[in-house]
């Protein structure tokens, strides 16, 4: 930013420093225009005449005036225009006194509305130009008087021009933001119609399927084992019915993609079988890992392997993140019961071995996957310096219990 828009933004950030500005060259107009007197219609002289205190005196007051110009316009306008009038009345020769009553007559017509501007301009002009040419010193017909007349009216033509140029600068604005927004709504009403067309489609599709893979599989299991060839038929109908819902189902789903969303995996969702993998990434960014399983060769549901695997990657890559570059982490993967219990430690040193509060997702994915699986989750630091992350999956997943998984506290040691 230059240093006059830096200036120019000051200004309009203090509207009284700027009054007092434009006052101040008023002031210094007026009084060097008091010094200029006429020559025999024939030119102007310099440093001939010096103001009379009087003169000086309005002149000072009416640019005073000035400095409220925007809080109180027509009030000024008034002050402004009472000096102009006794200096009219009283000056030989006369002092530029009407040049703050053009300025508050601008004011005036800028900030109000034409019907105003149109009866104030003309009071003004008015009352002025017949005090200059029937009360002043001068003949009526002086260049003086008319000049009082154009310049009140070049004042009040200005102001209403700025005034319907910002009108329409605002409506034009106005318009614009007002087209901005109907764009959004309609934008964001039409997702919301093709989201809802697109549910509905999904929901027709998949429950026509599903009611149809239901019937042919009742009937295949009634005659299994009377009539084969009829059993045969009724299973390669559910084939059949199953792959036109999942051909169905992709092609809907695939509406919902951007287009430059990656392309969906094709291999198999993770689990504890890869655990050894994992930590094979980690050593090889600089993360010591020691990995004990004690689960007997549990198969594992594939949303228990999938959150156990997710779990320890989770928590590993917070203690690559938070516990130091000499930490040291430990995965342990233990059957207990009905359950699969997934922990890992780590060493790291102190408060940074605690995932900053609020600082990422990680704990609160953790916390979310568990619940869902109806099972349990411990955070917290341990004694003595480091993290513990411990869950507890069961086995079976058991539809509609959800067991709350519980998180430690940051400063609760675990």
């Amino acid at each position: 930013m230059s240093t006059l828009e830096r200036a120019r933004c000051s200004l309009k950030a203090h509207p009284l420093a700027l009054d007092a500005a434009v006052a101040a060259g008023v002031l210094v107009c007026m009084v060097a225009g008091s010094f200029v007197v006429p020559k025999d219609g024939h030119g102007v002289t310099w440093g001939v005449h010096t103001p009379d205190p009087l003169s000086l005196l309005l002149m000072l007051l009416g640019a005073a005036a000035l400095v409220f110009r925007r809080r109180a316009p027509k009030t000024v306008l008034a002050v402004a225009g009472t000096l102009s009038l006794i200096e009219c009345v009283t000056g030989d020769p006369r002092a530029p006194v009407a040049m703050s009553a053009v300025i508050a007559l601008y004011t005036v017509a800028s900030t109000t509305d034409r019907t105003t501007t149109w009866r104030v301009g003309l009071l003004t002009m008015t009352v002025l130009t017949a005090a200059a040419m029937l009360g002043g010193p001068l003949p009526w017909y002086a260049q003086e008087n008319l000049g009082v007349l154009a310049w009140t009216g070049i004042g009040a033509t200005a102001g209403d021009a700025v005034r319907s140029r910002r009108a329409v600068v605002q409506a034009i604005r106005e318009r614009a933001e007002r087209a901005e927004r109907t764009r959004e709504e309609e934008a964001r009403r039409r997702v919301a119609e093709e989201r809802l067309r697109i549910a509905r489609d999904l929901h027709d599709v998949v429950a026509h399927h599903i009611a149809l893979v239901n019937v042919q599989a009742g009937v295949a299991a009634h005659v299994m084992d009377r009539r084969p060839d009829q059993a045969k038929e009724a299973l390669a109908h559910v084939r059949e019915a199953s792959r036109s819902a999942l051909n169905e189902l992709r092609a809907t789903v695939g509406l919902l993609r951007q287009s430059g969303d990656p392309e969906a995996p094709t291999e198999p969702a993770p689990g504890l079988s890869r655990l050894e993998e994992l930590a094979s990434t980690f050593r090889s960014a600089g993360l010591p890992v020691e990995v004990a399983r004690a689960d007997q060769g549990t198969e594992l549901p594939a949303a228990v392997d999938l959150a156990a695997y997710r779990i320890a990657q989770e928590a590993l890559t917070n203690v690559q993140k938070h516990a130091g570059p000499t930490a040291r982490a430990e995965v342990s993967v233990v059957r207990v019961g009905p359950n699969v219990e997934v922990t890992v430690l780590d060493d790291g040193a102190g408060e940074a071995a605690v995932p900053e509060a609020g600082g990422g997702h990680g704990l609160l994915g953790m916390r979310e996957r568990v619940t869902a699986l109806g099972g349990t989750l411990t955070t917290g630091p341990r004694y003595g310096g480091g993290f513990r992350v411990h869950a507890i999956l069961p086995v079976e997943t058991r539809t509609g219990t959800r067991t709350g998984a519980r998180t430690t506290a940051p400063g609760e040691p675990v």
